[in-house]
């Protein structure tokens, strides 16, 4: 059984195609610091210079000593990036004049400044070039890394998300499933006052009284998207509980919560994996919507919905991609979530359950 779930789950190209995205984004999520070119803390190497510059934009620095850093170690480093040990100067051409150095400082396009500055207080190497694949923002922080960062954002908003809604959810519903009566009444109406409130401002409601930060959103999402699967999983152990197999587990004896947990809950598995793909895609686009709204993850932490948030008013100007960049790393995501979920509905047999 399981191999022929994971051959047709296999044989799905779309799936396929989803489970090679999300593959790749955990893989960027867990190695962004060794991969980005801006390894400072949420990349947040501020450059105002070069403010809001086009995909491909190219430009010298002149790399300036700054007073030592604690140092950071190796895991240190891939978990929150490392301070830069380098002040970093736009320029546009140099030359070495006895003991100093003196530069052109690019201010903007066709515009720059004369300095001159002693050899000793320049770093080695003293000259670098950068390119900006995706452009900068208007603070001159390079788009590729924030947008790589990022990703683990918004995996991990969906991966707490889940684990909350399916904890609860699950938990609920095969109580109110199983035991009936006022049981599901009461589960039932908790169910229904919550489903009949619009996400977003329960969301909200949730996130003034925890506050706004990384975690607290992570939990107000997860509180939220409970409620759906409370609702299938119920309907499921109801059907459950009425085959052969379970009056045999009461006729041995067997305590509910052991025929809950061993008998009833691993056959409902497959639309419980279906829904949780799709709460997955689900909390990615509500975190994006929050951060956008300025309610979710606060700044300088990289969020794809801030970053729309930072630079939509440039979709209407001559750089839009300053915003869609963001906007189509949320949907390919998305996308792939949704994938996922319609391949597991296929290969699980469960379209007729869901």
């Amino acid at each position: 059984m399981k191999n022929s779930f994971g051959k047709r789950l296999i044989k799905n190209k779309a799936a396929l195609a989803g489970i090679v995205i999300i593959i790749t984004s955990i893989v960027i999520a867990f190695s962004a610091y060794l991969i980005v070119p801006d390894t400072t803390p949420n990349a947040n190497r501020i450059i105002p210079e070069i403010g809001s510059k086009k995909p491909g934009f190219s430009i010298q620095f002149l790399l300036l000593k700054k007073e030592k850093n604690n140092e950071e170690n190796f895991l240190q480093k891939i978990i929150s990036g490392k301070q830069d040990a380098f002040t970093y100067i736009p320029i546009t051409s140099y030359k070495q004049k006895n003991d100093s150095i003196i530069y052109q400082k690019y201010v903007d396009d066709n515009i720059f400044e004369t300095k001159t500055i002693a050899l000793k207080n320049i770093a080695s190497p003293n000259i670098v070039t950068k390119k900006f694949y995706l452009g900068t923002d208007r603070f001159g922080r390079d788009i590729l890394s924030r947008l790589l960062i990022g990703t683990r954002v918004s995996l991990s908003v969906g991966l707490i998300a889940v684990i909350i809604s399916l904890t609860i959810g699950i938990l609920l519903g095969s109580l109110a499933g199983y035991f009936k009566g006022w049981v599901d009444d009461v589960i039932m109406w908790l169910i229904n006052v919550l489903w009949s409130i619009p996400t977003l401002l329960l969301v909200f409601a949730i996130t003034l009284v925890l506050g706004k930060g990384f975690w607290q959103v992570f939990i107000a999402v997860g509180l939220t998207m409970w409620v759906n699967v409370a609702r299938l999983v119920r309907g499921q152990v109801m059907q459950v509980r009425e085959l052969e197999f379970i009056e045999a587990t009461k006729a041995l004896g067997y305590s509910n919560t052991r025929t809950i947990i061993k008998h009833i809950l691993p056959n409902i598995l497959g639309p419980v994996l279906v829904i949780a793909a799709s709460n997955f895609a689900s909390a990615i686009v509500i975190e994006a919507g929050l951060s956008f709204l300025g309610v979710g993850v606060q700044p300088p932490q990289p969020s794809w919905g801030l970053m729309i948030k930072e630079n939509y008013n440039f979709i209407i100007t001559n750089n839009p991609m300053l915003a869609l960049t963001p906007g189509i790393a949320i949907m390919l995501l998305v996308l792939a979530f949704n994938l996922l979920g319609n391949g597991l509905r296929d290969a699980l047999n469960v379209k007729s359950k869901l």
